[in-house]
């Protein structure tokens, strides 16, 4: 996954880059960014006036935050397992530490079970609704 950084645009700063330029680059919402933020996944320092400043590499770590969302991992998984994701030329990789294989592993039959309710479900359902 291609992941795009900053080119020391206006909005950065020694190394930093302000909310707004972080949601821009990374296709994800100021809101979403301080969610991250406060549930420490994405680490901002402050400025005087409280406003926020990442770091240039942000957007990589947005990606593999979105990433593991993605898989279906909440809040706690990812920032337990985020040091599995692994960056190499501004691309996200995942670095299969044993646990996140685990978790992965764990996740995949859950959706899995998952599916085989909802096809039962669905054939019930059309059982009913079939005219026939």
């Amino acid at each position: 996954m291609r992941v795009k950084t900053a080119g020391g645009g206006p909005a950065t700063r020694g190394g930093t880059m302000r909310i707004g330029q972080l949601a821009q680059l990374s296709g994800v919402s100021r809101r979403a960014l301080r969610y991250y933020d406060e549930q420490g996944l994405l680490v901002a320092t402050r400025d005087a006036n409280g406003f926020r400043n990442f770091p240039d590499d942000a957007p990589v770590l947005v990606a593999a935050i979105q990433e593991m969302y993605a898989f279906g991992l909440n809040s706690e998984m990812v920032r337990r397992f985020l040091p599995c994701a692994r960056t190499a030329d501004h691309r996200l990789t995942f670095e299969m530490c044993p646990q996140l294989r685990e978790a992965l592993a764990e996740r995949r039959a859950e959706v899995t079970r998952r599916i085989v309710e909802l096809a039962a479900q669905q054939r019930a359902l059309d059982a009913h609704l079939v005219p026939g």
